[in-house]
């Protein structure tokens, strides 16, 4: 990757984008639903419910077995509670590390972005050693609202100063949180998207991150 004239800010989303974290989320998900004397959900649609924050996941989680409004709360918290260990199962997609490492040796700064909430977010990006390329983390519960509403996004990129401003995810979520703020998004296809790739807004789309330093040269070459 050549050296840019200027350094970009780049943000990115973290389940689905940077790490798989479906198969951790699947466990505690059906320990939760054990709980409740439920049958558990497969694989496939943990990655379907993903994407909204924890109280969306348990929401549809709950919704998928029939139960109740009233059980929110009680199987909230037990999810919530069994999230910050959720890490055994996870790991980054192919040629994350490398390519943060040579984007942030290009001068460019790195900040998370996700609906996750913050403390199991922390939690899985010191288990995976990838907390070291990032200047600010901003979870699904660091302000009053979650993707898509623009702030927390905003909120990331007013941390890292100043520059282009540059988004990185795998969903509808995303693609609806950067056309809202109006800046530039780079699309992973190989994360939790259900929405086909040519119906989500984007500046260009990636499944393997050994490309992602030259979509970022292109678009800040525009």
């Amino acid at each position: 990757m050549t050296t840019p004239s200027v350094s970009a800010r780049i943000v990115f989303d973290l389940d689905g984008t940077l790490i798989d974290s479906a198969p951790d989320i699947h466990a505690i998900a059906n320990e939760v639903l054990a709980l409740e004397g439920c049958a558990p959900i497969t694989l496939e649609e943990t990655r379907r419910f993903v994407g909204n924050g924890a109280a969306v996941f348990v929401a549809r989680m709950r919704g998928a077995r029939g139960l109740p409004d009233a059980a929110q709360g009680r199987m909230h918290d037990a999810f919530v509670a069994r999230y910050d260990r959720a890490v055994g199962r996870t790991h980054p997609y192919p040629g994350v590390a490398a390519a943060l490492s040579g984007l942030q040796a290009a001068g460019h700064r790195l900040g998370i972005c996700t609906n996750k909430p913050i403390k199991p977010a922390l939690a899985v990006l010191a288990h995976l050693d990838l907390d070291g390329w990032f200047d600010t983390v901003i979870g699904g519960d660091s302000l009053i609202v979650k993707k898509p509403d623009p702030a927390p996004l905003e909120a990331a990129f007013e941390a890292l100063g100043q520059g282009p401003m540059i988004y990185v995810g795998d969903s509808e979520v995303d693609a609806e949180t950067a056309e809202r703020l109006g800046v530039s998004f780079l699309l992973f296809t190989e994360g939790y998207r259900k929405t086909p790739v040519n119906r989500l807004p984007h500046a260009a789309a990636f499944d393997d991150f050994a490309h992602l330093g030259g979509l970022v040269d292109n678009l800040l070459k525009r």
